[in-house]
């Protein structure tokens, strides 16, 4: 009685470990439950500033999908388009004092290296010129582009292998 051979794995399949290629989630949306935990948080308190774009953002100006209080690489972001790899965040009066500007610079350093593009609005344009500030948003992700581009109107690209006839 021989053992049937195993048939290796399809692409995707196998193994779910990180440590395993070819397995598991996007690491963009791998974050410690602690830090899951304090996003949901803050999704509930959110300023006064941070409503009113959420309130704009969520109606997905210039095509763009944006999440709030998304966590990311050890950090909460305000707001974050994902498909653009932007994240925004609405700073208030308190950013300017004491060495919250350097705080800042190494969070913003932080997500740099996380593949983030950082976007700082001050809370009082939000309040002052909040069309001005979508349009800037939505101007910012065009510039940086989507990670991945659309498939064609017909449908997606033929596999490899397949002709194109």
């Amino acid at each position: 009685m021989g053992i049937a051979p195993s048939n290796p794995p399809r692409n995707g399949e196998g193994d779910r470990s990180p440590q395993a290629s070819g397995g598991g989630g996007p690491k963009v949306l791998a974050s410690p439950i602690k830090v899951v935990k304090r996003a949901r948080r803050l999704r509930k308190e959110m300023s006064l500033p941070e409503v009113l774009l959420w309130r704009e953002l969520r109606k997905r100006p210039g095509g763009y999908k944006f999440r709030r209080q998304f966590p990311q690489a050890g950090y909460s972001l305000d707001f974050a388009c994902l498909e653009a790899r932007l994240g925004i965040e609405v700073d208030g009066a308190s950013h300017d004092c004491g060495d919250n500007p350097l705080r800042d610079a190494v969070r913003d350093e932080r997500l740099a290296s996380a593949g983030f593009a950082m976007l700082r609005i001050p809370a009082r344009e939000v309040l002052s010129d909040l069309d001005g500030v979508i349009m800037g948003i939505a101007a910012r992700c065009s510039e940086l582009g989507p990670l991945h581009h659309r498939p064609a109107a017909g449908g997606p690209p033929p596999r490899s292998g397949e002709d194109l006839r």
